[in-house]
């Protein structure tokens, strides 16, 4: 069955006060076509249900811009820790202690000192020897950035 609206035909809807809109259903065997008026009640709430709907499509095309390319950095580092951690404890990440390693805390340190406290004392439990993860992580997040909150966009 399809379905199509008119509403610029004069006809017996038309004239008689209760309103211009008209739906025509159509059978989709060529058969006859059967007319039924809308009441304005009825056009007004289906208008007001497509603004809501256009409004909606609107909110959708707001995105949060990242820089995509510090988070890819930032995923490959985490990636790289978690698998170090690992290494280092000699266990899966989820049979590891609850080590956590924040590196936008890292970089708000002052110098390469301060982060390298910070570093051995997230791994103060770890029997292995760290300092070689631990310059390589601090090679690592030189000339890395702070993630900031996202910036919202509108398109």
């Amino acid at each position: 069955m399809s379905v199509a609206t008119g509403g610029s035909e004069p006809g017996p809807a038309a004239t008689g006060g209760g309103g211009g809109n008209r739906v025509f259903f159509q059978s989709g065997g060529g058969g006859s076509s059967r007319e039924e008026s809308v009441a304005p009640s009825a056009a007004a709430v289906v208008q007001v249900q497509q603004q809501q709907q256009q409004r909606r499509h609107q909110q959708g095309k707001v995105t949060v811009k990242y820089d995509r390319k510090e988070l890819r950095k930032r995923l490959v580092l985490e990636e790289w820790i978690v698998e170090q951690l690992g290494q280092l404890y000699g266990c899966e990440e989820e049979e590891m202690p609850d080590v956590e390693i924040d590196i936008d805390d890292l970089l708000d340190a002052a110098n390469e000192e301060e982060r390298a406290l910070k570093l051995q004392e997230a791994l103060v439990d770890c029997y292995k020897p760290t300092e070689d993860f631990i310059k390589e992580l601090l090679t690592r997040i030189r000339g890395m950035r702070k993630l900031s909150p996202p910036q919202k966009k509108s398109i």
